[in-house]
């Protein structure tokens, strides 16, 4: 199988390499080239990673004529800036010659602007997906790690990665060499497809917070453009303010009120920065009557108004990675 994977700039380098190490290990242990690959990207060259490190790539004009079974778009921060004519005509060459055409990451951004994803299922980071879904209707999005729709495939990105590869291995050599791989890598279960993003109800280290926290937390994740009121909250949870009040203090260390403003305002910043929408259009999508109060708000808490962090928070910089938070979308 001959691979391409092209990154843009500030790509996510763990989800990339972890893409690639299983087809390494596979190699490896069938002392076989079942697969071979490259990186591109447009320009060529260095193409800095969003953690500092560096891949050196082929030009994409070096290599947009020649034949590939899979074309991979591995992209993080801002990938519509990334997006060009050049770009989009290699991608339906691909696509006219047979080629499986996939995207890590934010990399179905990219696919979906060239019109790859019409009528097709997709993933992207949990962090975008509300982006997505507003820059692309005409897309099935869904909150798998990753998705396999026929010759359109995508993944999360992340650790889910190595399993995105491990599936391409299965299919195209057969359980044997995929779970060799996976061995080899010590990655004791491979995912199955359909997995969630965030479906578990474990924590990443256990069980930390009580249940009737986590309960709370999906109702405020539940209800982000009408909020409940933390009276009613509590009522649907059947234990006092008082209760919930001491729990969010001892385990979140913020009161109930104050988290479901931030992770309402924590949403909007991905609308902000992710999308165009309008800022009266953001509030009230976040569960703000006025816009007044929504920009005063978002200002306190990220330290900036929205119109300002709309320029900036287009800049990939580490430390302005806050969590998203989506309204949920009917199953």
């Amino acid at each position: 199988m001959r691979l391409l994977v092209l990154v843009t700039p500030h790509f996510n380098m763990a989800a990339t390499a972890g893409f690639i190490d299983p087809f390494r290990a596979a190699n490896y242990l069938d002392g076989t080239p079942h697969f071979v690959w490259e990186f591109a990207s447009v320009a060529g060259g260095a193409c800095l990673a969003s953690n500092g490190m560096m891949i050196e790539t082929r030009p994409l004009a070096h290599v947009q004529g020649t034949r590939r079974d899979m074309v991979i778009i591995s992209s993080s921060w801002t990938p519509e800036a990334h997006y060009s004519a050049q770009l989009r005509s290699a991608l339906w060459r691909w696509a006219h010659s047979g080629a499986t055409l996939g995207a890590i990451d934010t990399g179905a951004f990219i696919l979906a602007q060239a019109g790859l994803l019409e009528g097709r299922r997709a993933t992207v980071h949990y962090e975008h997906m509300d982006a997505f879904s507003e820059c692309f209707p005409e897309c099935k999005l869904t909150e798998e790690l990753y998705v396999f729709d026929k010759n359109r495939i995508s993944c999360a990105g992340g650790g889910a990665s190595v399993d995105f590869a491990l599936q391409i291995i299965r299919g195209a050599q057969g359980d044997a060499l995929a779970n060799s791989a996976a061995r080899y890598l010590f990655h004791p279960t491979i995912r199955p497809p359909g997995t969630l993003q965030n479906g578990a109800a474990q924590e990443p280290l256990g069980n930390i917070a009580p249940s009737a926290v986590k309960r709370a937390i999906a109702l405020m994740e539940h209800n982000l453009e009408a909020p409940l009121s933390i009276a009613v909250l509590c009522e649907r949870l059947g234990i006092s303010q008082r209760h919930l009040n001491r729990l969010f203090s001892n385990f979140v260390h913020k009161t109930p009120v104050l988290y479901y403003r931030d992770i309402r305002l924590d949403r909007a910043r991905g609308l902000v920065t992710q999308t165009d929408l309008g800022m009266s259009e953001i509030a009230l999508a976040s569960g703000f009557a006025s816009q007044v109060h929504f920009s005063r708000a978002y200002r306190t808490r990220f330290g900036l108004p929205p119109t300002r962090d709309r320029i900036e928070g287009r800049v990939p910089f580490e430390f302005r990675a806050w969590p998203m938070h989506r309204k949920q979308r009917p199953k």
